[in-house]
């Protein structure tokens, strides 16, 4: 019997992480000073993937397997369904109904209420399982508090059981930003199947639509779901892709001058914050993090010969002869460097002996506010695996990073994504309802705590 692909992943990720060695980056807590109190505000959610605070005061939450997108009372935890999906289609913990983007206008009676979101189904019901990704618009009506007219904006994006990004926002130039991942191909159950993060389409294939190749990318959009104009021309062609290299981009945030940053997946080191830049290209799966052969080969499991891909038993640290490897160094093409990492191990450190550092970054946003001294122009992302929440001070010019991350509110959940009360006093973060996480000492937690929740964490003022 072939295990699903998330039942594999925490396997692996528990056997690895359950070591805690002193020289693992991931357990040297730089734990932030300030002080906070904690509320559940609402619980009960089916798995709340995406969380937004929205121009009505409420916080706009899809919830990934009960296919809703549902608006939160933050004062008193009280739900509105404003929409619930007949077609959407979830089996794993990468698939359902994912991000949702708030046009700038809505709910300000300029006739443009539209709520966008990406959701995954099923092309051909009952005739086996085919996962696409669908964008769709909805207009929000006020008097029933609901989402209506649905028009499907881009739909015949390939989708598949893990890796599936999914992350959706509108930018400041009005187009419409989604992130894909590489459907965990050349990982556990999916070993086989090649990475097509560095594969762009060819002007005939984008006439043809076919969004074959657009695995492991950031897409920018029009908001009736054609391609711009100004978008870079890659491979020769002009499409809907805007930077590529990817492995499971799972946050996007924009600053207001228009820098657009991403959190990203890596694999067993080197999660990342990065800053997108149109055409870019981020490496995966060339390289990991930083172009530094610390704890990561390319490993093409697809490529393996003579023995073929099928016949082998995948495992992260016993790379069979047939298997070909690449060395991060070797790579010689176009890369832009990640802001930081969570982690970069040290040179000579050994995944068998002292286990991952990765964070499993999902949701990011950006602290403008002045009201938390010191945080203004920090970007936050959630750690899925570590129970904790980090947050990276920009530079001045918003370019890089300075200082190391520090980290908050850690407890024994899955930190799904986050928010921000336009206040500047309260952070609201979406939590998994299962899942592997991390204990205060680094041990895998057998029981979350608050599954399927929104919290809320309020700054102590001095």
């Amino acid at each position: 019997m072939r295990l699903p692909a998330f039942i594999l992943k925490a396997l692996a990720v528990g056997i690895i992480a359950s070591q805690t060695s002193p020289d693992n980056p991931r357990n040297h807590h730089n734990v932030g000073p300030e002080r906070f109190t904690m509320r559940v505000v609402a619980g009960a959610l089916g798995n709340p993937w995406e969380i937004t605070w929205g121009p009505d005061g409420y916080l706009w939450v899809t919830e990934r397997s009960a296919f809703r997108v549902t608006r939160v009372n933050p004062a008193d935890g009280s739900k509105h369904v404003a929409v619930t999906l007949d077609d959407a289609y979830q089996s794993v913990d990468q698939d359902g109904l994912l991000g949702l983007a708030l046009h700038p206008d809505l709910l300000k009676q300029r006739g443009r209420d539209y709520v966008y979101i990406a959701y995954t189904h099923d092309v051909d019901p009952g005739q086996g399982v085919t996962r696409n990704l669908r964008v769709r618009q909805y207009t929000y009506d006020r008097s029933s508090q609901s989402l209506k007219a649905p028009i499907d904006l881009l739909d015949g994006l390939p989708a598949w059981d893990d890796h599936g990004g999914g992350r959706l926002i509108v930018g400041p130039d009005g187009k419409l930003y989604l992130s894909r991942g590489d459907h965990g191909a050349n990982w556990l159950a999916n070993a086989c199947y090649p990475i097509r993060s560095q594969e762009l389409p060819s002007a005939d294939e984008v006439h043809a639509r076919d969004w074959s190749k657009y695995q492991g990318k950031i897409l920018r959009l029009n908001l009736d779901g054609s391609i711009p104009d100004d978008n870079p021309i890659l491979n020769g062609a002009r499409s809907h892709i805007y930077s590529y290299g990817h492995r499971n981009p799972q946050g996007l945030v924009f600053a207001k001058n228009g820098t657009l940053y991403s959190a990203e997946h890596g694999p067993s080191t080197d999660d990342e914050l990065n800053l997108i830049a149109a055409g870019g290209n981020y490496g995966w799966p060339l390289v990991a993090g930083y172009k530094d052969d610390r704890s990561y080969a390319y490993s093409n499991w697809s490529a393996s010969s003579p023995e073929p891909c099928a016949t082998l038993k995948f495992s992260s640290l016993n790379i069979p002869a047939s298997v070909p490897q690449t060395k991060e160094s070797s790579f010689t093409g176009e890369f832009v460097a990640p802001l930081v990492t969570f982690f970069t191990v040290p040179p000579g450190y050994s995944l068998r002996d002292s286990g991952t550092a990765t964070i499993a970054p999902a949701g990011l946003d950006l602290y403008t506010s002045k009201k938390i001294p010191g945080w203004a122009d920090s970007l936050l992302v959630t750690g899925m695996r570590t129970g904790a929440i980090y947050r990276a001070k920009l530079s001045r010019d918003g370019r890089h990073v300075d200082g190391e991350p520090f980290e908050y509110f850690k407890a024994a959940t899955r930190y799904r994504d986050i928010a921000i009360n336009p206040d500047g006093l309260h952070i609201y973060a979406s939590t998994d309802d299962h899942g592997a996480t991390m204990g205060d000492r680094g041990q895998t937690a057998g029981v979350l705590a608050n599954p399927g929740a929104i919290l809320e964490f309020t700054y102590a003022v001095k």
